[in-house]
């Protein structure tokens, strides 16, 4: 009697731990693979971004055309409204900038990299809010913790100022990190949109952006910065396939 008692709370307690395994795989293909209608809705929040390779991208708004980090590009629309996250040439690049800047252009950036550039310029550092040409700007940190040029010196420290964007464009927040490794200054942001490095080197693995896509927890991610020597296509899909989350991995416009 104690034996058979004995065994139903044991075949009890495995069948318990099995279904909440199934249960919680459910879960996350259920996050990876949204219905039919709900990926049309994700698409939505997308259709007005424009990859146009590494961490460079154009966003088309309400009237407003935005840059973030435009780098070899080859054509385009101009800009009204530039926005670069820090100095390093594949960021601020003054060839590139000159392709699109416009009489009227503003360009968005910090005091290092203010400094290649001419026209109207807004300098910004990490924690500012403002709004250009129609467009409500937040500036968060970017900066590594684990990626260095030499023993305790990051590629990209802290204390320099590089900044991300938050920015809200047609009623879609979206998120630009710059270069960065998951930091906590990440977490919570929930943006629409969260345009995620995922090459390594310099920035985050697919593997650390994976955990900053659960910690940010947008309503869909975007994996960027491959390319041009720095990690490639299949960081991006590596990505999308370990990440909780909807994932989408935009076409590169050249």
């Amino acid at each position: 009697m104690m034996n058979s008692l004995l065994w139903r709370r044991r075949a009890g307690f495995w069948l318990a731990l099995i279904l909440g395994l199934v249960f919680a795989l459910q879960g996350n293909l259920w996050a990876a693979a949204p219905t039919a209608a709900a990926a049309a809705e994700l698409k939505k929040l997308t259709a007005n971004i424009h990859w146009l390779g590494h961490d460079s991208f154009r966003i088309d708004g309400e009237g407003v055309v935005i840059y973030l980090d435009p780098f070899k590009l080859k054509e385009g629309p101009k800009a009204d409204l530039i926005l670069i996250t820090h100095d390093h040439q594949d960021h601020a690049s003054p060839a590139d900038v000159a392709k699109i800047q416009k009489p009227d252009t503003v360009i968005v950036t910090t005091a290092k990299a203010a400094e290649k550039f001419k026209g109207e310029i807004k300098v910004v550092k990490p924690g500012e809010e403002l709004t250009v040409k129609g467009v409500a700007i937040r500036t968060v940190p970017a900066y590594n913790v684990n990626k260095f040029r030499s023993p305790g010196v990051p590629f990209h420290p802290k204390e320099v100022g590089n900044v991300g964007f938050i920015i809200t464009v047609k009623g879609v927040r979206i998120y630009h990190p710059g270069d960065s490794d998951f930091i906590p200054e990440m977490k919570g942001l929930a943006p629409d949109v969260a345009l995620l490095p995922v090459s390594g080197t310099y920035v985050m693995t697919a593997e650390e952006a994976v955990e900053a896509a659960a910690a940010i927890k947008p309503k869909v991610a975007v994996p960027m910065h491959v390319g041009e020597g720095i990690g490639s296509l299949a960081d991006a899909q590596r990505f999308q396939e370990k990440a909780m989350g909807p994932v989408i991995v935009l076409p590169i416009e050249k």
